[in-house]
């Protein structure tokens, strides 16, 4: 008998109702010859036809999105990466490089990495919803210092989220939750990612005046003013050292009268702390303005990032901290804050707060990242510096003092959006539309291109 005709005869003896089926075998038995046979199920046979899926490639149920246009800041970079020149320069990247252009891993990173490789009895479990105790400890103590009154008695809440970018939405939720004040005074300018940041979180949106284009230096009239007419009760977001994109930073004077007027008026500071120790190259002098705040017994936001003074950019390690008038009410912000994480991302990564807390509680490692920060903001300002020779070598017109003045990873230099253009053109060099260049990206080699460039775009584009 052949293998056809003896499924023949299972089909014929399986071809009756399924109600006759004599036991589970049969049943299985003729679905094992339809499927031999290649005929339809009896679901599939009683169907008049198939139509195709909503989903399907020619019917997309997303046909209506339009695409959108690229981060003014991210796109940057990819512009560059395209541009097949040898000569081409990103002055746009937010992230510091080496002298030889390279991105660059701390020592002591790696030292720290090694460290926790080398420990057994690690693991993998989730952290708790506020993060890592350790790291959320250290990280309160390095921005307002160990022997503060906020750390001495209980007063500051810190947990652990998704770098500087995760700590100002978490705290912006809870503010839209929480605080009676819904509205969030920026300076102008500010990051590009802040006003989304706020507004995703349901927060409105005003400006305060911060920059001066005339003297590229401190609008501190305008933001006495704006401030002052700000009501009651209002958020204000401060840079609390090298203010991006501008590099300019109040003076300890000026920071005085700003904190005077912020607590007359019953303002909420939210200060975003990105460059700690990375601008002055002193972790203390860079966190001065924090503290500042902090010592006068009112209440304020920290949102701290790990990305630029450690390097961790894609480990995304951060940490917001809020301080509170007592002890008690920290602790029920804290509980509210594990609400607004929770649903959110429900707990953050371990590896990066490990390297941050092994670096903070080790007094050798923290010693050497001490003076490996120092080391990338002594280069950063011997770019600066090299940079503003140049240019008076070139004898380019106008005052370019302000870039020596100004301070941190990045320069406002005043070129408008034109020249910009004209540089990308003419010289392959790549920055954002308002003239913000990073000196992190620089080095001694590239610094007379970026000079070239500069002194072409003042003297032949108005």
């Amino acid at each position: 008998m052949s293998p056809q005709q003896r499924v023949n005869i299972t089909v014929a003896h399986c071809d009756t109702p399924s109600s006759s089926y004599s036991s589970p075998i049969d049943r299985r038995i003729s679905t094992l010859a339809r499927h031999l046979l290649g005929e339809p199920s009896p679901a599939m046979a009683n169907s008049d036809s198939i139509s195709a899926s909503p989903t399907s490639a020619a019917n997309s149920i997303f046909a209506h999105v339009v695409r959108a246009p690229e981060d003014p800041i991210l796109g940057v970079t990819v512009a560059y990466n395209k541009d097949p020149s040898p000569v081409k320069l990103n002055c746009g990247v937010g992230a510091y490089r080496t002298e030889d252009g390279k991105p660059l891993v701390l020592n002591v990173v790696r030292r720290a990495e090694q460290k926790l490789v080398n420990d057994m009895s690690r693991n993998k479990e989730y952290l708790p919803i506020v993060g890592l105790a350790d790291f959320n400890k250290s990280s309160a103590k390095l921005i307002f210092g160990a022997d503060s009154p906020v750390i001495q008695e209980n007063r500051v809440t810190t947990v652990q989220c998704l770098s500087g970018t995760g700590s100002l939405r978490v705290g912006g939720e809870f503010l839209a939750k929480h605080y009676h004040q819904r509205t969030i005074y920026l300076p102008q300018p500010t990051w590009g990612n802040h006003p989304k940041v706020f507004t995703m979180a349901g927060l409105s949106i005003k400006p305060y005046r911060y920059y001066l284009p005339a003297t590229r230096g401190l609008d501190f009239q305008g933001l006495l003013e704006d401030l002052g007419s700000a009501p009651s009760g209002a958020i204000v977001l401060l840079h609390a050292c090298a203010h991006n994109p501008t590099g300019v930073d109040p003076s300890p004077q000026q920071w005085e009268q700003i904190r005077q007027l912020i607590r007359s008026k019953s303002l909420l500071p939210f200060f975003d702390s990105a460059y700690q120790g990375f601008a002055s190259g002193s972790l203390d002098e860079d966190a001065q303005a924090v503290r500042m705040f902090a010592a006068d017994g009112g209440e304020l936001f920290v949102g701290q990032s790990y990305a630029k003074n450690m390097g961790l950019y894609a480990e995304r390690v951060g940490a917001l901290s809020i301080v509170c008038k007592t002890a008690d009410v920290a602790s029920k912000v804290e509980s509210q804050l594990k609400l607004v994480i929770r649903p959110m991302y429900s707990s953050p990564p371990i590896h990066g707060a490990s390297i941050v807390a092994t670096i903070l509680n080790d007094r050798d490692l923290y010693n050497d990242w001490t003076i490996e920060l120092k080391g990338m903001a002594d280069r950063i300002i011997r770019m600066r510096q090299q940079l503003f020779d140049a240019l008076r070598a070139r004898g380019t017109p106008g005052d370019w003092s302000h870039i020596i003045k100004q301070i941190g990873m990045f320069t406002f230099t005043g070129l408008n959006p034109e020249q910009v253009s004209f540089m990308t053109k003419e010289y392959h060099i790549y920055l954002t539309s308002d003239g913000r260049i990073s000196m992190a990206g620089l080095n001694s080699k590239t610094v007379p291109h970026l000079a070239d460039a500069i002194h072409a775009a003042v003297t032949r584009v108005v």
